[in-house]
């Protein structure tokens, strides 16, 4: 099993980031690190890690899930074209999509959340409900092979239903 991260080259988050990474790796997921370029990102907090391909060169294809995190930066990819096309790529090839903190902004303008229960950073809710979303005010919330997660509070609980999907 193979996942795909995808980090804002500055102010991604932190802990979503590391969590997600350290839980997946506990798991033998093997994973990949993508952003807008590769040098090193750094987080909010100032944590850095150095992304392995360039989002430009990533295909869902190739990997069992894809996981959008949030943090302050990732508003860049919000009308990324390459970043939207990519959420409907995974979608399409019934891969597992995961977005946490405001990174499910990027899944509504994808326009795969419509009709989906999702949740998001509590003030971005009319950002995915505007895109037909059906908000819901939890930590997580999984909807077929949609997972998405409200902030850092739901990063343990919110990477632990992406394994768990991945193994079924």
């Amino acid at each position: 099993m193979n996942a795909l991260l995808i980090i804002a080259n500055k102010n991604f988050r932190d802990e979503e980031f590391f969590i997600t990474k350290e839980e997946l790796e506990k798991n033998k997921i093997s994973l990949v690190i993508a952003s807008s370029e590769i040098k090193e990102s750094k987080g909010m907090f100032g944590k850095t890690i150095t992304p392995n391909i360039l989002l430009k060169d990533a295909d869902a294809k190739n990997y069992d899930t894809i996981i959008f995190i949030g943090g302050s930066g990732t508003s860049e990819y919000f009308n990324n074209e390459t970043t939207l096309n990519l959420a409907k790529s995974a979608y399409k090839e019934n891969k597992i999509v995961a977005a946490i903190c405001i990174a499910p902004v990027i899944l509504a303008n994808a326009g795969i959340l419509k009709g989906k229960r999702a949740t998001v950073s509590e003030s971005l809710a009319n950002k995915i409900t505007s895109k037909g979303a059906k908000y819901v005010d939890e930590d997580f919330v999984v909807d077929g092979k949609i997972i998405t997660a409200d902030g850092p509070s739901a990063s343990r609980a919110f990477v632990r239903e992406i394994i768990k999907a991945l193994k079924k």
